[in-house]
């Protein structure tokens, strides 16, 4: 049974990265029509912009656990430092040298850790990050989204995600995806997991009255 069941998880991690590629595809054709302006554009990521949220995903594709773990230490623990350092560390020198370095991990499976949907994850946030304020049209797919909605509700990981969403129910209104009980939170997968990732633009596609609850998380306040 043991092995079985590891046979089973291995199938599983095999089809996350086989969506992971698909993700990080679809974004480099979506990159490749950028503007130079565009390149240096705000995201919903902090205060990175395009070609930085792009760096940084190639550093993320690029670390494996002792890698990961080295450059931490050097940081002395702090993520932002850890994550400011790799990200000039696969920044070009211009946009087009920054995509080719993206494009070059679009098949890869080195991660810090064995978590692959937060990897997964990785991707389909930091895609739409860039999409939204660029109006870009691409849409990660639904069946790449619901693991990483599933694992976000599970457990606090790069985000507070189970933490913003404790004590709420959730339903994807084009998947599989519930879980919870509480108030209830409805809409598309996407909006679901980019609610759960903290990005408060995409909870105005959000329905049901748990949703007040969450924007409250997000925004720090109390109801």
């Amino acid at each position: 049974m043991k092995k079985v069941s590891r046979v089973v998880a291995s199938k599983r991690k095999g089809c996350l990265w086989a969506l992971a590629r698909a993700e990080r595809t679809a974004l480099a054709e979506d990159l490749s029509t950028l503007s130079a302006q565009q390149w240096h554009h705000d995201t919903l990521c902090g205060q990175w912009d395009v070609e930085q949220v792009v760096a940084h995903l190639t550093a993320a594709a690029s670390l494996n656990q002792w890698e990961w773990l080295h450059s931490m230490i050097g940081a002395r623990f702090r993520p932002d430092v850890h994550n400011q350092r790799r990200l000039a560390e696969h920044r070009g020198r211009t946009p087009a040298e920054t995509l080719n370095r993206f494009r070059a991990v679009i098949g890869s499976t080195t991660a810090p850790s064995g978590h692959t949907p937060a990897y997964l994850g990785e991707v389909l946030v930091h895609a739409q990050d860039i999409r939204w304020p660029l109006r870009l049209a691409g849409t990660p797919s639904v069946e790449a989204l619901t693991p990483v909605a599933d694992f976000f509700a599970e457990r606090d990981f790069t985000v507070a995600s189970r933490t913003y969403v404790a004590g709420l129910q959730l339903q994807a209104d084009d998947g599989p995806f519930a879980t919870g009980a509480g108030p209830l939170v409805t809409g598309s997968t996407l909006a679901l997991v980019m609610g759960m990732a903290g990005r408060a633009p995409y909870l105005d596609q959000l329905d049901g009255p748990g949703v007040p609850i969450l924007r409250s998380r997000l925004h720090g306040t109390t109801t």
